[in-house]
């Protein structure tokens, strides 16, 4: 997008942390900001800043990401105080820090049921909005350098964020050969309550828990938080990537290191020996194909298949 003024974006979890950060920022940029939250402290919070600055626009809705006819009611508000929405932010997630080993389905299914398929859940609901209009948009999926680094203690958010990343770069693929904009946004550490978020998790989830979350543990999580990133900073590179229309969008530069050794350790795993002619050829057509779509839509089924031997 070369212009967001006057634009409509849509955030989850818009309301604290990161999300807040991009709204601020968004805001300030001349955009109608509706921010989503699930707790009334937080909105608080935010009003309280958005209320010091009347120039910004703004509204809250109360949804829950995993609510797919909320989301429907929620973008049905959105349409009537702002009209179309031009960019979608699925932001809003949680984390259950602690051995995936020991944990339930009900721990799967309330980390994949925010961060992965509440993301399913707003593109579903606003892209078809967003094509009927047929103006510029974009979609920003809030995933994590989690989504790149994994460690032992957070499995179950790094599998949903590596979730995210995929469906993102695919998604990227499927749009490139219209006027919608896709990014990963991939921060670090930053400052955000999502620490507390296993505090809120549904009761019938949380009884049946294998990884337990204490208040020390909340504390010791909470004070790593507060050493990151200000959202805000976040926010400004967020609007930056999505103006560049960029795949990635990385704000903290103390992950570098290590994704490059993750890619040398994939390409060191990679076999040297040489590759058979006719499945050569499938991989040649499946990149052409990838191409083609950035340029147009590209049914696979009309796809020839390359001749054997």
């Amino acid at each position: 997008m070369k212009d967001v003024a006057g634009k409509t974006v849509f955030i989850t979890g818009g309301v604290s942390g990161v999300g807040l950060g991009i709204a601020k920022v968004f805001a300030a940029a001349g955009m109608k900001t509706v921010i989503t939250y699930r707790r009334e402290d937080h909105l608080a919070q935010a009003m309280e800043w958005f209320r010091a600055r009347p120039q910004l626009t703004v509204h809250a809705i109360k949804v829950d990401v995993t609510d797919r006819e909320g989301l429907v009611r929620a973008a049905d508000e959105t349409e009537r105080v702002f009209g179309k929405v031009h960019v979608l932010c699925n932001n809003a997630g949680v984390n259950l820090f602690g051995p995936m080993d020991q944990a339930t389905y009900e721990d799967w299914e309330w980390v994949m049921g925010v961060n992965f398929w509440g993301v399913v859940n707003g593109i579903n609901t606003f892209l078809p909005r967003i094509r009927k209009h047929g103006e510029e948009g974009h979609i920003i999926n809030v995933a994590s350098m989690a989504s790149f680094i994994t460690g032992p203690q957070a499995g179950l958010y790094t599998a949903s964020k590596y979730a995210v990343r995929g469906l993102t770069e695919c998604l990227r693929d499927t749009l490139a050969s219209t006027n919608i904009g896709v990014s990963l946004m991939c921060p670090g550490l930053t400052k955000s309550n999502i620490h507390e978020s296993p505090l809120g998790r549904p009761k019938h989830l949380a009884e049946k828990s294998g990884i337990p979350v204490t208040p020390e543990a909340i504390k010791f999580i909470g004070d790593v938080h507060a050493l990151g990133m200000e959202p805000e900073e976040v926010g400004e590179k967020t609007l930056r990537g999505m103006l560049r229309n960029d795949l990635y969008i990385f704000s903290h530069p103390e992950g570098r290191d290590e994704v490059r050794e993750n890619c040398e350790e994939i390409l060191a795993a990679f076999p040297d020996e040489p590759v058979p002619e006719e499945r050569m050829a499938v991989e040649r057509m499946r990149r052409q194909a990838k191409a083609d779509a950035r340029m147009r839509p590209v049914d696979v089924t009309d796809m020839p298949l390359p001749p054997k031997g």
